[in-house]
C-alpha cells in the first residue's frame, strides 16, 4: 500500500513539473515588446525587428530591420502623426556596441529614424546617425616607454530632427536641410531654398 501511494505521489509530482516546465518555455518563446503606442508595437522576433499594427481583426507587419545575433534595439519610441492629412508613424531607436583591445576602446551608438506610411506599408525616410567614442593609449616615443590616453569622438551621417506638421530636418556640422511631405507623389522632398548652414553652438 505504501509503495503504491509513493508511486502515485511521484507520478503526480512529475506531471506537475512537466506542466510547469512547458508553461515556462512558452513564456520564454514569446517575442519581447520593445515599444508600444496604442495599437502599435515594435517587437524583436528572433533577429527581425518588426512594427505591428492592429486594426480590428487585421494585423499589419512592417519589417524595420534585421539584426545579427548580438544586436538589440534600445530606447525605442513610436510617434504617430499626420502629414498633409496622411497618417504616419515615426519610429526611432538606438543600437550600442563596444569594441575593445589592450590599447583602444570604441563605444558605438547608432541612432535610427524611420518614417512609415502604414496604409501603403512604405518606408518614406530611413536615417542613420553614428557616433563613436574612442579612448586610445598612444605611445610618445619609439621605445614605448611613455604613453598618454587620448579621447575623441567620430560622427557620421545626419542628425534627424522631427518638426511640426510632419516635417523633419537633417543636420550635420555644416548644414541643415528641411523636408516636407508631398501628398501628390507620396514622398518627402527637400524644401527649396531652405538649406542653410548649421547654427554654431555657443
Amino acid at each position: 500500500m505504501k509503495k503504491t501511494m509513493l508511486l502515485v505521489l511521484l507520478l503526480f509530482c512529475g506531471s506537475m513539473y512537466c506542466q510547469k516546465k512547458k508553461s515556462t518555455s512558452k513564456v520564454a518563446a514569446a517575442s519581447p515588446v520593445i515599444a508600444k503606442s496604442g495599437n502599435i508595437s515594435a517587437e524583436l522576433v528572433k533577429s527581425n525587428f518588426y512594427l505591428f499594427t492592429k486594426n480590428g481583426a487585421k494585423k499589419d507587419t512592417l519589417l524595420l530591420k534585421k539584426f545579427n545575433a548580438a544586436g538589440t534595439p534600445t530606447d525605442c519610441k513610436i510617434t504617430p502623426f499626420t502629414a498633409k492629412g496622411i497618417a504616419m508613424y515615426l519610429i526611432t531607436w538606438t543600437e550600442k556596441s563596444v569594441s575593445e583591445t589592450k590599447l583602444k576602446k570604441e563605444e558605438t551608438t547608432i541612432t535610427e529614424s524611420q518614417i512609415w506610411n502604414p496604409a501603403t506599408k512604405t518606408l518614406l525616410i530611413g536615417n542613420t546617425q553614428t557616433a563613436v567614442k574612442i579612448k586610445e593609449t598612444v605611445f610618445l616615443d619609439k621605445l614605448k616607454n611613455a604613453s598618454e590616453t587620448q579621447e575623441r569622438m567620430r560622427n557620421s551621417g545626419f542628425a534627424f530632427e522631427f518638426l511640426t506638421d510632419g516635417d523633419f530636418a537633417l543636420k550635420d556640422k555644416s548644414s541643415s536641410t528641411k523636408y516636407t511631405y508631398n501628398a501628390a507623389i507620396s514622398k518627402y522632398e527637400a524644401v527649396k531654398g531652405n538649406s542653410a548652414p548649421a547654427k554654431k553652438k555657443k
